[in-house]
């Protein structure tokens, strides 16, 4: 669950305290939550390191075999599918592209299946759609409860896609779903998730390069 804004911003919620005080709490604030980011970030190896390699290999076999990717989740975890699909469609040289899309970024699509269908199916209709035998489902969820997300997930199982997921806190409903490659990031901060996740997904983008 978010938290509220008093709690992580406890400093603008004051009458008393003054300017040079506020800016001591803010740069206070701003060092404890980079260190955070850096040890969580620092963790993940040990945490996910034989299981993003395991992850890239899979990958990378696929992508030889004409596989495509397809990302979502929501909100920040739909820009983060955006920039984890156009990371490997437009990578920098001497990186390989490949064919990889966010199942969030076209409106008229999204809005249409949301209104027409329901919103839980949003990313898993245009799996049944589009998705095939071999091709890659990632899924990324703060929670690991996201409904849309693990229906989507659901289907390309079904559809026989290797499937991916990317969880904050103890992994959620995501981490019972047996997917075939799960990784949670152990923090209660959507803020530090979030972050975690993006480092997580871009090492994954590196060890799939370099198993092709």
């Amino acid at each position: 669950m978010s938290e509220p804004l008093e709690t992580l911003y406890p400093f603008l919620y004051t009458d008393t305290v003054t300017r040079d005080d506020l800016l001591s709490q803010v740069r206070a604030s701003t060092q404890e939550k980079i260190a955070e980011i850096v040890t969580l970030r620092q963790s993940l190896p040990a945490l996910h390191g034989k299981q993003l390699l395991t992850c890239a290999k899979a990958m990378a076999a696929a992508f030889d075999q004409g596989a495509r990717l397809f990302a979502f989740g929501n909100g920040g975890s739909s820009t983060d599918a955006q920039d984890l699909a156009h990371t490997f469609a437009h990578p920098a040289p001497p990186g390989r592209p490949v064919g990889a899309i966010a199942l969030a970024q076209d409106v008229a699509v999204l809005t249409a299946l949301s209104n027409d269908v329901g919103f839980d199916l949003v990313f898993a209709r245009q799996l049944a759609a589009l998705g095939r035998p071999g091709d890659i489902a990632v899924g990324l969820s703060t929670s690991g409860g996201s409904a849309n997300v693990l229906n989507a997930l659901d289907e390309a199982r079904r559809r026989g896609m290797i499937t991916v997921g990317f969880a904050g806190y103890d992994g959620g409903k995501m981490a019972q779903d047996g997917l075939d490659h799960l990784f949670v990031v152990p923090s209660t901060s959507v803020h530090r998730i979030q972050e975690a996740q993006i480092t997580l997904h871009h090492v994954l983008w590196e060890l799939t390069q370099l198993n092709r």
